[in-house]
């Protein structure tokens, strides 16, 4: 097995924390892949015949897979605080400070909502089992209206700074889109 410490992006811990990415290749693996976390780096272990691009390819893929394990873990409003306390500082510089951070049940056409005048933020329950980068981008977009109230191009630029906001975005697209669907009547019993 030979080790290739490689940092192919920012891995995310469960805490939110940078994380380095390790590679370990097996000549004993033949076609599976898979990664764990190890304090504070994730081990993804792949063939030792992958290709560069392939290692590169399932390292996201592993990555995005974590992530969503992790973020199937349902948050309390202490740890859902603690987290946009977290963003704040990383993409805010920690200029944005709510008072109050919160899951509630009653919002179901809104991802969240913030009000500045009282600085608390709360997001539906709906995010819940979102991936954690669509839950940190719903927490980032609400702390920008604490900085920025309406949706105009200052609001965006500020925005910017939470890297994965495109992708959060389409995912949330596509989550709204799939509700519009038409339910077919299940047909596994006839």
């Amino acid at each position: 097995m030979s080790v290739d410490p490689l940092q192919h992006r920012a891995g995310k811990t469960e805490r939110g924390a940078t994380s380095a990415i390790e590679v370990r290749r097996s000549a004993r693996r033949r076609r599976t892949v898979s990664a764990y976390r190890e304090g504070d780096r994730t081990v993804v272990l792949i063939p030792a015949r992958m290709s560069k691009a392939e290692e590169q390819r399932w390292v996201t893929v592993m990555l995005d897979k974590l992530a969503a394990q992790e973020s199937r873990r349902v948050l309390g409003d202490a740890e859902l605080a603690e987290r946009a306390e977290r963003l704040s500082a990383q993409f805010f510089g920690g200029s944005a400070r709510p008072a109050s951070v919160r899951w509630v049940t009653n919002q179901n056409t809104r991802w969240g909502s913030c009000t500045p005048a009282e600085g608390s933020i709360r997001l539906s329950h709906r995010l819940q089992g979102m991936p954690e980068y669509v839950i940190d981008y719903v927490l980032c977009h609400e702390l920008a209206h604490l900085l920025v109230p309406g949706h105009g191009p200052d609001f965006w630029r500020l925005l910017e700074a939470y890297p994965r906001t495109e992708r959060a975005r389409g995912y949330l697209e596509g989550v709204v889109a799939a509700a519009r669907l038409p339910h077919l009547p299940d047909t596994r019993g006839e």
